[in-house]
C-alpha cells in the first residue's frame, strides 16, 4: 500500500463527490425528482445511487451502520446479486427521500469513506474506491444527459447552465488521413480501466483512412437537404423502421422555426452553429449518413489506432459553462462520443469479476454498439482512447456524433 496513492485517491474521491453536487446545485427539488423517460433517471437518483455504490461495495462488509436500510432497494440500479430494486421506469415516483435527505446521505457516506481511507486500507479496497470514482464520473455525464432531456420537454426550454453569446464558426474543410494497417494491439495498458477495456489483444487491420474531423452541423444539414431522412436505400432495416415509427427528420433537440433551425442545449434554445459537431444522433442515423457521404463508420479498433497520436481536449465538464460541442477538430476526444461500426462484444479472454461488482459491464454485451472518444459532458480525466462507451442503436439522448472512415 502506498500512502501517496491513498492520499491521491482521497483527493480524487472528494473532488468527484463535490462535482456531482456542483452539477446538481442549479436544479430545484422539482427538477431533481422528475423523470422524463424510462431510459433517463432523476438527478436525485444519480446523487443517491452513486452514494449507494460506496455504501454497498466499500462499506457494506465493515462495521458500518447503513444510513437507511430502505435505500438498498431504492437506489440499486441493476445489480441482481445485491437483491431486488425499485423499477427503473418509476424512479421519478420516488419522492421520498427528498433532495435534502439525499444530501445528508451523501455527507454521511462521504465521511465514512474518508475515515476508511485515512486508515490506509488494503489495495483491494482502494481498487473498489477507484472504481467508485469512475462510476460516479459516468453518472455525472448521465446526469447532464438526463437533465437536458427533462428540461427540453419544458414549453419554454429553460437553461441548465447559463452561457453567454458565442461566435457561429463555419466548418473546417473535410479531409482524410491514412492509417497503416497490419497487426495492432488493442486495449488498456496501464492506469485505471474498466474491465471491458481488456484483456489487451491483437487485431489485424487493412490500411484505411479516417476523417480529419467529426461530422458537423453544416454537413448534416446537407444530408437532410438531400432527403437523407426520406431515402430507405440509405438505412439499415431497423433504422428505417425507427425513422418511420419515431418520425425522425433531424437530430434530437432540433426543430425548424419559419425556416430557421433551432436547437435546445444545456444553456437553453439557440440557432444551430454550423461548425459544431453534430450531436444527439443514433447509430442508425450515423450509419445512414456515412452511406450517403460515400464512407462508413470506423470499427472501434480502427478508431483506437487512429487516435493514438491525437491530442485530446480535456477539462470539459469541470468548467460548467462548456457543456456544448466546440469546433470540430482532429483531436478525436472531447467534443462528442463517436459511433463506431462495432458491436459491443467481449474482447478475447474477457471474464467478468466475481460477485455483484462483476455485473458492471459484461451483462450488457448484446444489442449495443460501441462509441469511442469522449464528449463535452465527460468529466476531465475520465477520457482515454481505450474507453468503450456503448448504447443501443436507436439511442439519441447521449452526446453522440460520428467521424467517417473509408
Amino acid at each position: 500500500m502506498s500512502p501517496v496513492r491513498t492520499s491521491t485517491l482521497t483527493d480524487r474521491f472528494v473532488e468527484s463527490r463535490a462535482l456531482t453536487e456542483a452539477l446538481a446545485s442549479p436544479l430545484s427539488a422539482e427538477d431533481q425528482t422528475a423523470q422524463s423517460m424510462p431510459d433517463a433517471s432523476p438527478t436525485k437518483w444519480h446523487r443517491a445511487h452513486t452514494t449507494w455504490f460506496y455504501e454497498e461495495f466499500v462499506l457494506g462488509s465493515r462495521d458500518y451502520e447503513p444510513y437507511d436500510a430502505s435505500f438498498r432497494f431504492l437506489f440499486n440500479s441493476y445489480y441482481e446479486a445485491v437483491g431486488p430494486r425499485h423499477p427503473r421506469p418509476e424512479r421519478g415516483l420516488v419522492t421520498r427521500p427528498g433532495v435534502e435527505e439525499v444530501g445528508r446521505y451523501r455527507r454521511h457516506v462521504n465521511a465514512a469513506v474518508e475515515a476508511l481511507l485515512a486508515m490506509d486500507p488494503a489495495d483491494a479496497v482502494l481498487a473498489i474506491i477507484e472504481l467508485g470514482i469512475n462510476h460516479e464520473q459516468q453518472h455525472q455525464e448521465l446526469l447532464v444527459m438526463d437533465i437536458k432531456h427533462l428540461l427540453s420537454r419544458h414549453a419554454f426550454g429553460p437553461a441548465f447552465i447559463a452561457r453567454g453569446a458565442e461566435d457561429n464558426p463555419s466548418s473546417e474543410p473535410h479531409s482524410f488521413r491514412g492509417v497503416a494497417g497490419g497487426v495492432h494491439e488493442i486495449g488498456a495498458i496501464r492506469g485505471f480501466a474498466f474491465d471491458n477495456e481488456g484483456p489487451r489483444h491483437r487485431v489485424f487491420l487493412e490500411d484505411f483512412e479516417i476523417a480529419s474531423r467529426a461530422v458537423t452541423v453544416e454537413d448534416w444539414l446537407a444530408f437532410m437537404a438531400d432527403g437523407g431522412y426520406n431515402r430507405p436505400d440509405l438505412w439499415l432495416s431497423d433504422g428505417w423502421y425507427a425513422v418511420q415509427r419515431e418520425g425522425w427528420r433531424s437530430p434530437d433537440y432540433w426543430w425548424d422555426v419559419d425556416g430557421t433551425w433551432m436547437t435546445f442545449t444545456t444553456a437553453g434554445v439557440r440557432e444551430l452553429r454550423l461548425g459544431e459537431p453534430v450531436v444527439h444522433v443514433s447509430y442508425f442515423e450515423a450509419d445512414a449518413y456515412a452511406r450517403w457521404a460515400g464512407g462508413r463508420l470506423p470499427t472501434e479498433f480502427e478508431w483506437e489506432v487512429a487516435a493514438r497520436d491525437r491530442e485530446p481536449r480535456r477539462g470539459q465538464l469541470l468548467d460548467l459553462a462548456r457543456l456544448h460541442p466546440g469546433l470540430a477538430g482532429d483531436h478525436m476526444v472531447g467534443d462528442v462520443w463517436e459511433w463506431t461500426a462495432s458491436q459491443y462484444l467481449p474482447y478475447p479472454g474477457f471474464h467478468p469479476a466475481a460477485g455483484a461488482v462483476g455485473e458492471y459491464n459484461g451483462k450488457f454485451m448484446n444489442d449495443q454498439h460501441v462509441l469511442r472518444g469522449a464528449s463535452c459532458a465527460t468529466p476531465a480525466g475520465h477520457e482515454r482512447i481505450t474507453y468503450r462507451n456503448f448504447f443501443p442503436a436507436h439511442s439519441r439522448w447521449a452526446f453522440s456524433g460520428l467521424r467517417l472512415a473509408r
